[in-house]
């Protein structure tokens, strides 16, 4: 295969039981030489509950599972589990119906191949995915905003940080950030990974209609979230993460595939961004310091940032 510019980072490709081991074993021989990292399932179950963890960047997905149809292992993954910019390839070695393509086409994947592809065929349809993968998500990642959640992204929360504090300055006033990340709770959950990304994007609702108009509220990473709050001194901030877990814990009625929540919460604040001056990041990396401590303690579920 001719050689091409490399990637902006090892793309990750999931292969859902491509035909057995032949073809899988001939794509991953493929796609590793270019800097791919596979992993591969047998079922769609496995397929479904090893997804959050692994993050693929393009899954190849067996038309003919041994367990599950694949047209409703492609359309559960695009409700729960998976963005509709990451690419979902459906193969089959069996000649399709147009009611076959339009049902996987309908379902979110991106290319549904009913014939038996020649290995380099197939790598050079996933060489293309993965490129346009990656730079939809560079463009995302540079973004202040997620179209699809509309919560602010990192690189989006550090302007507003900057812009917040910039005018606590001149009002001599406080600034506020409150770090939260959601758990399941071990007595409503079933114990599946796989239920945390409907968790995370259901809290990312909740946080939304319950911050105030002047909140910005952001996604730090999967199930982990952070509100700048402005003119909020650091007994509002504790309170502000109170109510927040309260709120991401009681509110309801949930979807029926998010189970309970159990939420931990970090928050840093500064009185008077005047007198005190504070690096508009910090305020972010201290909540998120303060969300990992108390995540790792027991007793504590609410926890101020401690230098």
């Amino acid at each position: 295969m001719a050689r091409r510019a490399p990637f902006s980072r090892p793309p990750v490709l999931l292969v859902a039981n491509a035909f057995g081991t032949w073809l899988s074993q001939a794509l991953a021989n493929l796609v590793k030489a270019r800097g791919y990292r596979v992993h591969f399932v047998l079922t769609g179950r496995e397929l479904l509950d090893q997804a959050p963890a692994v993050r693929p960047d393009i899954i190849v997905l067996d038309a003919d599972l041994p367990d599950l149809d694949s047209v409703a292992v492609c359309r559960t993954l695009r409700e729960n589990r998976a963005a509709w910019n990451m690419p979902v390839i459906m193969i089959t070695t069996t000649p399709a119906t147009k009611q076959q393509r339009l049902a996987a086409l309908e379902a979110g994947a991106w290319d549904y191949l009913s014939v038996l592809l020649n290995p380099e065929e197939l790598t050079l349809k996933v060489d293309a995915m993965a490129r346009l993968k990656l730079e939809m998500d560079r463009v995302l990642e540079e973004s202040a905003v997620d179209p699809a959640s509309g919560l602010y992204t990192v690189s989006g929360l550090e302007r507003r940080a900057r812009e917040l504090a910039s005018d606590a300055v001149r009002r001599r006033a406080p600034l506020a950030c409150v770090a939260l990340g959601i758990g399941l709770d071990p007595k409503g959950a079933d114990g599946s990974s796989a239920a945390l990304p409907a968790a995370a994007a259901y809290a990312g609702q909740v946080l939304q209609a319950s911050g105030r108009t002047s909140d910005c509220v952001g996604s730090l990473g999967q199930g982990e979230f952070a509100v700048l709050a402005p003119a909020t001194a650091p007994e509002g901030a504790e309170r502000m993460a109170q109510r927040l877990s309260r709120v991401l814990e009681t509110a309801g009625p949930r979807p029926a595939r998010v189970p309970p929540l159990c939420v931990h919460a970090g928050y840093d604040a500064v009185a008077d961004v005047h007198l005190t001056p504070v690096e508009p990041a910090s305020l972010l990396e201290h909540a998120g310091t303060a969300l990992r401590q108390a995540r790792a303690e027991t007793g504590e579920r609410i926890r101020a940032y401690r230098s």
